[in-house]
């Protein structure tokens, strides 16, 4: 599928090319030019180079020249992943304390954000304040309210959890609440990163953005859910980080919260004072583009413009509708696993190996997404991943057949942990993808691939 955005929605693009070559070759030809034509070919020579039109730095070739942007953009996106992993984490926590798999659809609310942020990527992308820098202007607030979310949460969430004295159970809605509210800003801190990327990096380096975004999520999901779920275990520190049992855990969510909003807030003051966004200020020195100063309603006009394309509503038809398929197995069966007695602090730890696996699919997967047609790698993980559900199923059904009075044999976790690298593959498959795309047709006037 060829989805290359039209030249009308690419101002800074082809057409600018396709009016310049058109005009030489007709004074070649000794036939006068239009007054278009001529406007064409100034704004062309107004606004330089392809890659400092768009806003991308002037760099060494190759990534070693960016590889700062490039870290940077990793421990952005790292950050990211953190409230994700939280919020991944605490499903199990409730499964564990009896909550009704009808709590725990309420809870699947708080995933809604990521799923419905090109609502409000327009704002992201057209208000901003110019000194401050475009995509900063969001981020730092953004993520200083991640900060204040989470400690606000540290002090409360062992409330939440435990309801009346633990008589009631947990809240779910206040819980489903605050938790929304940390994804909800998470999603705000992603459109402000992923437009980021796009002038961050340059026009050859852009695509490390979804390489970035990929293994970024995975690490910081890792510590949010995997570390947390281990330290969080008594079963878990008792049997390998201590020598004394307690009854308690190394950590508590609260304590965790507590930890992870003081970095937000020291590592956004750091990224406030220390970080310039690279050819802004030159860029508007050159000139200040009519697209650039375009305001909210011009760039919700745009942004249904772009969405009323075939191809446009093509590609959000297939999105919309292509995780029917497997989104029950992947969202109930971990729950399923923990209501049959498997403990979830030990399928947390399944995900450990899987960790090297996350971090290299990205990179290994990228090499197919560089092309001119990213998204062949997701038509073919498809059915993969659609088999995988069936997988699940069958491995939900053999788990009570297996367990042990002691608990589960070794090899029923090995088989998990196939499933689970095999799920993995097909997953990263289809996701790598996706941004691959995102990054290659998006242009950085409009903001970041959503």
């Amino acid at each position: 599928m060829n989805m290359e955005p039209s030249d009308s929605v690419r101002p800074n693009g082809r057409q600018r090319k396709q009016v310049l070559l058109g005009a030489d070759r007709r004074d070649h030809e000794g036939v006068a030019r239009s007054d278009s034509e001529a406007e064409g070919e100034a704004l062309l020579r107004d606004s330089g180079s392809d890659a400092e039109d768009d806003g991308r730095p002037a760099v060494p070739r190759g990534v070693r020249g960016e590889l700062g942007n490039v870290c940077l953009l990793l421990f952005l996106y790292i950050l990211q992943g953190i409230p994700l992993g939280l919020a991944g984490s605490v499903p199990l926590i409730m499964q564990s304390k009896k909550v009704s798999y009808k709590d725990q659809a309420y809870f699947s609310l708080v995933f809604w954000p990521f799923s419905l942020k090109l609502l409000w990527a327009p704002l992201v992308d057209a208000i901003y304040v110019q000194r401050f820098g475009r995509r900063k202007s969001w981020l730092v607030p953004t993520q200083y309210l991640l900060g204040v979310f989470m400690l606000y949460l540290s002090a409360r969430v062992d409330a939440l959890l435990e309801g009346d004295g633990g008589k009631q159970g947990p809240d779910v809605l206040g819980v489903t609440a605050f938790f929304f509210a940390l994804s909800f800003l998470a999603a705000t801190q992603d459109i402000a990163v992923d437009g980021w990327a796009l002038t961050m990096l340059s026009r050859e380096n852009v695509g490390y953005a979804s390489t970035c975004n990929s293994v970024g999520q995975t690490a910081g999901y890792f510590l949010g859910n995997v570390l947390f779920l281990a330290l969080e275990s008594a079963d878990f520190c008792n049997k390998y980080l201590r020598v004394e049992p307690k009854d308690t855990g190394i950590v508590t969510l609260s304590d965790f919260l507590f930890f992870w909003a003081a970095v937000f807030m020291v590592t956004t003051t750091l990224v406030a004072v220390l970080k310039k966004e690279e050819g802004q200020q030159e860029r508007r020195k050159r000139r200040r583009s009519k697209e650039e100063a375009q305001g909210v309603w011009e760039t919700y006009r745009l942004l249904m413009s772009i969405i009323r394309m075939p191809a446009v509503l093509t590609f959000c038809c297939l999105l919309l509708t292509a995780k029917v398929g497997f989104s029950a197995a992947d969202a109930v069966t971990g729950l399923k696993l923990v209501e049959a007695g498997v403990p979830k602090e030990q399928l947390a730890l399944l995900a450990v190996p899987m960790v090297p696996l996350q971090i290299i699919l990205p990179l290994i997967i990228s090499k197919y997404t560089a092309g001119p047609r990213p998204l062949d790698i997701f038509y073919r993980a498809f059915p993969f991943r659609l088999l995988m559900g069936l997988v699940y199923a069958l491995l939900v059904w053999w788990t009570p057949s297996v367990k042990e009075e002691g608990g589960f044999p070794l090899y029923y976790y090995a088989v998990v942990l196939l499933a689970y690298a095999a799920h993995q593959v097909a997953l990263y498959s289809m996701y790598v993808a996706t941004m691959a795309f995102h990054a290659k047709v998006s242009d950085p006037l409009i903001g970041a691939p959503t």
